[in-house]
């Protein structure tokens, strides 16, 4: 009975998770920094932060967040803010960076892979706004909540597996060998895109 508005919701998702953003620059950065296991740690974070998005829509709050410019916007800027943040952080990390054979590769904890993937799905304002179009555009509002939330976790699901595919193919010790002959300057290149991300989410209509 779901299963047309189910196709819908899959192929607008794969659409939006498979075009380069914010999601898509943390998870690169850290499998060639960290390698696959800290890709995937940071893929598991930003499926675990679609969650997010899905139960404020579940809960009715995408109204709230449909009707209020002010909470938009506020989440708008803490977004650039946030990734602003990393490319500064990453630019600064470049200009202290060691040969790989004598540094750990720019590792962070699992901890902090998984918060990284999770903050920066999280505090997505492109996201938000997706999930608003698809909760009130496309998921009818007689469809039971426990359908609605089936196509939450397979949202969740189908991330983590994109990304971390992409960590498993970027992980691989050529690749990283290749990528990281650049040392400072992948690093670099990786910060800048974030600070232009940043400068794009702050500058998006809401």
């Amino acid at each position: 009975m779901y299963w047309s508005e189910f196709i819908t919701i899959a192929v607008a998702h794969l659409l939006a998770v498979a075009s380069p953003g914010p999601d898509f620059a943390v998870v690169l950065k850290q499998s060639v920094t960290g390698g696959t296991r800290q890709g995937i740690l940071t893929s598991l974070g930003v499926g675990a932060g679609i969650f997010i998005h899905v139960s404020y829509c579940l809960l009715g709050m995408s109204i709230l967040f449909a009707q209020s410019d002010m909470l938009l916007t506020a989440m708008k800027y803490l977004a650039a803010s946030y990734l602003a943040y990393l490319g500064v952080q990453t630019i600064s990390a470049s200009s202290r960076h060691r040969p790989a054979a004598e540094s750990n590769g720019g590792r962070v904890s699992s901890v902090g892979a998984f918060r990284l993937g999770f903050l920066t799905n999280g505090f997505n304002p492109k996201a938000t706004l997706f999930f608003l179009a698809l909760f009130a555009g496309v998921i009818d509002s007689e469809t039971p909540l426990k359908i609605q939330l089936y196509y939450g976790l397979y949202m969740s699901a189908a991330t983590f597996i994109w990304f971390a595919v992409l960590s498993g193919l970027i992980g691989q010790a050529q690749v990283r060998q290749f990528i990281l002959q650049f040392g400072p300057w992948f690093e670099r290149a990786m910060g800048v895109i974030l600070l232009l991300l940043a400068v794009q989410i702050a500058l998006i209509n809401v």
